[in-house]
């Protein structure tokens, strides 16, 4: 294993193990009546085209697998170990995506037909499921690896864990919709499972992987997930479409209830009810958050998290090139455009 220059070069370096790793857990058919469940996993995971012809498509930068992976090397263990942990953590993630498709009426993701959009949904949520099994059966090629049996024992309960708090996270978000109205401490708490509970578990499971105390990057995942959560809210109704790849006010239009419009309907009477109707122009509800503002009051709770993911990365201790590479990895996420 070579020293990073950069988070990049850490990427760089072990993008083609951990994708080898996922396609291992996944594997393929062994006869052609399994190939269209295969081939609906692969499609997902930007390995197969609609046709299910051998692709390999931008998939993401793989960040809650790699966030894995850096946390072991900035604990002083080898990467190569936690590879299979690594791997589970996003095809966990991609799960989840299939069915957060299916629930949001999401018809497309990175540009592409989603699965349930191409294949139904009942096909879709087996896929999903399927996904989740693989992620759980993937955890124990760790003994491929040498890791002592308490140890996967260990991580598979903080992978259930993680798995039960996303699930929660999603429960509320999809209560939201619902609801006349939400709370501000509602709204974190959804993301603190939404969002945070991956990424705090992907550096948990690292550092433990490396034998080392998880306390500290534990509380780094989750504020780093909830700022990171934040600041995707901020970017859905302000980012810049050229940036970000999608329309200005994107999450308006859908009526989601993220942080700004959370606290605009908490401060600007019969907001609430212009937000639920249709028939509300877009730019009235955008004065609105402009008025109340939302925007600048989320922006301040992001960088309070973020401060408190600096801080609790800072007594970590990872005094190495490594936990280098992870701090500026945070401080790229934190500062995305898009």
């Amino acid at each position: 294993m070579s020293t990073p220059a950069s988070w990049e070069a850490f990427f760089n370096e072990w993008m083609a193990p951990l994708e080898a790793e996922m396609r291992a857990a996944v594997g393929e058919p062994s006869h052609p009546a399994e190939r269209l469940f295969y081939g609906m996993l692969a499609y997902h995971l930007g390995w197969a085209d609609a046709q299910l012809r051998p692709v390999r498509l931008d998939a993401g930068k793989r960040i809650r697998p790699m966030l894995c992976l850096l946390a072991c090397a900035a604990c002083g263990g080898d990467p190569a170990r936690a590879l299979p942990a690594a791997a589970a953590i996003e095809l966990l993630h991609n799960f989840s995506l299939i069915h957060d498709d299916i629930q949001d009426r999401s018809e497309t993701r990175r540009g592409r037909p989603t699965v349930w959009a191409l294949w139904g949904i009942a096909q879709a949520i087996n896929a999903g499921d399927a996904l989740f099994t693989i992620a759980h059966r993937a955890l124990w090629r760790l003994r491929e690896r040498g890791v002592p049996a308490e140890r996967i024992l260990e991580v598979a309960e903080r992978f259930d864990a993680a798995c039960l708090m996303l699930t929660r996270g999603q429960h509320f978000d999809l209560a939201f919709e619902s609801a006349e109205r939400v709370t501000v401490e509602e709204y974190l708490e959804m993301i603190r499972g939404k969002t945070a509970a991956l990424l705090r578990a992907a550096l948990e499971i690292g550092a433990r992987l490396a034998d080392h105390p998880s306390e500290d990057l534990e509380a780094f995942g989750e504020a780093l997930g909830m700022a990171f959560q934040i600041q995707d809210d901020l970017l859905g109704i302000w980012g810049d479409p050229a940036v970000t790849g999608k329309s200005a006010a994107d999450d308006l239009r859908a009526r989601k209830k993220t942080l700004p419009v959370i606290i605009t309907m908490e401060r600007i009477p019969g907001f609430a009810e212009r937000y639920r109707n249709p028939e509300t122009p877009l730019e009235a509800l955008l004065q609105d958050l402009e008025a109340s503002g939302a925007r600048s009051e989320a922006e301040g709770m992001a960088a309070a998290f973020t401060h408190q993911a600096m801080a609790a990365l800072d007594r970590a201790g990872l005094q190495n090139p490594y936990g280098e590479a992870l701090r500026d990895l945070a401080r790229a996420l934190l500062s995305r455009a898009r």
